[in-house]
């Protein structure tokens, strides 16, 4: 069963996430940050992903080391979950539309941490989440997994469905590369024999 758990302690987060690869969709999401909770859920949800997460932070100085640690840990325990990643599809994508807005979303688990985010929001929050924080969480997700991720929003009108647009295409793609090719059996999906 492909599941793992990560707990990170610093002084100023305390993260505790538990992840099921081969799951049914269940979120139970605890942090003060309600934006954050729905994008995870979403997730989870899109993706198939049984998904626990309990964030705390230092919310007294600012929004960022909760939401950029929540992408480290998600991250993290996603590798962790897959292992040595033998017989995965390694690659997906998806492009999604939410309403008016219309997100695609490329990721490779190749091992190698790397970002390309383009978005164009017009709020600085959205809800109680502060925008501008966005970039650091998919950073530190990309660097918890080793993963290439292209991230390109379309179109949109409203900045909540342009990320929530993100989030399910996120988590189609994610599916897709974890997705088990039973012809990769004990395969690792690199011509170089590593990730």
């Amino acid at each position: 069963m492909r599941k793992a758990v990560i707990k990170r302690k610093t002084k100023e987060t305390s993260i505790q996430m538990e992840l099921k690869l081969d799951g049914q969709g269940r979120a139970e999401i605890s942090s003060p940050i309600g934006f954050l909770n729905h994008m995870l859920e979403l997730l989870a949800h899109h993706g198939l992903f049984d998904l626990k997460a309990r964030l705390r932070g230092d919310l007294e100085v600012d929004q960022h080391h909760l939401i950029e640690d929540t992408g480290i840990v998600l991250g993290q325990v996603f590798d962790r979950a897959l292992k040595k990643r033998t017989g995965i599809a390694r690659a997906g994508y998806s492009i999604f539309p939410m309403d008016e807005a219309l997100a695609l979303v490329a990721i490779d688990l190749s091992g190698r941490p790397y970002l390309r985010l383009e978005l164009k929001l017009r709020a600085k929050r959205l809800g109680d989440f502060n925008t501008e924080n966005l970039f650091d969480f998919f950073q530190g997700f990309v660097n918890g997994l080793g993963a290439g991720l292209h991230i390109k929003l379309f179109y949109g009108r409203s900045d909540h469905h342009k990320i929530e647009a993100i989030f399910k295409a996120l988590a189609r793609a994610l599916k897709q590369a974890c997705t088990i090719e039973p012809e990769r059996a004990g395969k690792v999906p690199s011509t170089k024999g590593v990730l």
